[in-house]
């Protein structure tokens, strides 16, 4: 107040201007601390997930733009491959990232159960995760052998097509002892580990396969190794397979207690520090995941306790290890293409692990610094909030939620009208239609979280640009948990 009182002594336009300026400040202030409607994007996050859906829909499908697809996959090799998802906005299934969708949104289920209860929005996920595992167990009922991908990507990416009405080649993909794919039997084996303990207390018996299932998958990842290359180059594991069996014996442990997992876990598997937590690379994950167990007791498993901090500190700004780039608005950044999903990825892991470090009344330690569980806590809401508007652009970059929302993002059964199921498409054509056409998307693709803006906080709303405009399922799989603490416990003000 003095230093007001000295400028604007005398001066009646200074104090005129003065109080515009705290006015000003005081909304900026307030905008600051302001919280998103995060219960409504947890809910449209959840729809998003029900809009990748292949096979036959069930009679409470919430996109009505949607329909049954695919729903002869598997019927030429004598399998039964209807359902599953979609990965992002062609119509291929991948196995490898739909099993890290299910992963994680099991991750959520079970350590935000209450949250998500209090959302109204448990079945949901449940349901959710379901849809994937039923599609697992068939995928993989036989032993040592996992179908792994559905339909022809290469022919799929030249047809602009819904997948209701695609024509495109649904060749089918498998892995063997012969033909081996460590990665995606180990996450597909952490899926349903993961699964399991959601449904434990809701339907045993399934919970009882979904586990049976991930002990074989397991077995089959360890004894037949090998980097399969099927899914490449949409889904290459750059990072090889040991993340993945650490990931799966940790899951494997955390749901049966059996020491021949821990034993895996301490004296074969593989670790390694690392700044990112994705579909390929998830290391960080487990490592969390082990600290929980080394801070409840198991103190021979301290080093994944300072590999779990290193990963925080390669990402926190205010570390002094920092090494990820973070955007002039705040974000993580580590490359372009679907970058969101890393933002939802480091968000969640940042708020599981501040919760973890609450309980346990435990720091992260960054060379002199220490970082609190409400730090964490902090950066994970700073992620989550940039995507959802807080950002120099002052949008959202979830559909259908919030200021300027993406309308025209790069997904074939949202950019195509809805037709009759035997009407013949050229597929050059379909780029001229629909592709290349600059106007909304007929469909809302509600709640999908497209691939954001890049390190320089630039965004171009336009179909074409995939990088920015693609959604995924496991961008939205890693926002469901975060989203769900948001809602219970920042309210919106």
């Amino acid at each position: 107040m003095q230093f007001v009182s000295m400028k604007t002594r005398g001066n009646g336009v200074g104090a005129c201007i003065i109080i515009a300026w705290l006015i000003l400040s005081g909304f900026l202030l307030s905008f600051a601390r302001a919280n998103f409607d995060y219960q409504s994007a947890l809910t449209k996050s959840i729809i998003f997930l029900e809009a990748q859906r292949s096979g036959k829909l069930p009679v409470n499908h919430r996109p009505h733009w949607r329909g049954d697809s695919a729903l002869q996959d598997g019927k030429r090799e004598n399998v039964d491959l209807v359902g599953g998802y979609y990965d992002a906005g062609d119509n291929v299934k991948y196995g490898l990232p739909m099993a890290f969708t299910i992963t994680t949104l099991s991750w959520a289920a079970i350590f935000y159960q209450s949250e998500l209860q209090a959302a109204g929005e448990i079945q949901n996920v449940r349901a959710a995760i379901r849809w994937g595992t039923d599609y697992f167990l068939k995928a993989g009922h036989k032993r040592n052998r996992l179908f792994v991908q559905v339909g022809d990507p290469v022919q799929d990416h030249e047809c602009w097509i819904r997948p209701e009405n695609m024509k495109t080649p649904r060749n089918v993909l498998q892995i063997d002892k012969s033909s081996p794919g460590t990665e995606i039997a180990a996450e597909t084996s952490a899926a349903l580990a993961a699964a399991s303990i959601v449904f434990r207390g809701v339907d045993h018996t399934y919970a009882r396969r979904l586990l049976n299932k991930a002990k074989t998958l397991f077995h089959f990842a360890k004894t037949y190794k090998g980097t399969y290359d099927g899914e490449c180059p949409f889904y290459c594991s750059f990072s090889g397979y040991n993340d993945e069996l650490l990931w799966a014996a940790t899951w494997l442990y955390t749901a049966t207690r059996r020491s021949i997992y821990m034993d895996y876990i301490q004296n074969e598997a593989i670790s390694a520090p690392v700044s990112e937590f994705s579909w390929d690379l998830k290391y960080a994950g487990a490592q969390i995941l082990l600290s929980k167990l080394y801070m409840e007791g198991h103190k021979d498993l301290h080093d994944f306790k300072q590999q779990a901090d290193s990963f925080i500190c390669s990402v926190l700004p205010d570390s002094p290890n920092h090494q990820v780039y973070i955007s002039p608005g705040g974000l993580v950044h580590l490359r372009d293409g679907a970058n969101s999903q890393y933002v939802t990825g480091t968000a969640f892991l940042f708020s599981i692990y501040s919760d973890i470090l609450a309980n346990h009344k435990q720091n992260v330690v960054c060379g002199d610094k220490k970082f609190n569980s409400a730090r964490l806590m902090a950066f994970a809401k700073q992620q989550m909030d940039y995507l959802l508007g807080k950002n120099p652009r002052g949008r959202s970059y979830m559909v259908g939620f919030g200021n300027k929302p993406p309308t025209q993002a790069h997904h074939r059964g949202a950019s195509v009208p809805k037709m009759a199921i035997n009407k013949v498409i050229s597929c050059p054509m379909s780029f001229v239609y629909w592709y290349n056409k600059n106007a909304p998307n007929p469909n809302e693709l509600t709640g999908a979280i497209v691939g954001g803006p890049d390190k320089n906080d630039n965004f171009v709303d336009q179909r074409s640009n995939s990088a920015m405009t693609e959604p995924t399922t496991y961008t939205n799989s890693l926002a469901v948990g975060v989203l769900a603490k948001l809602a219970k416990h920042h309210a919106q003000s």
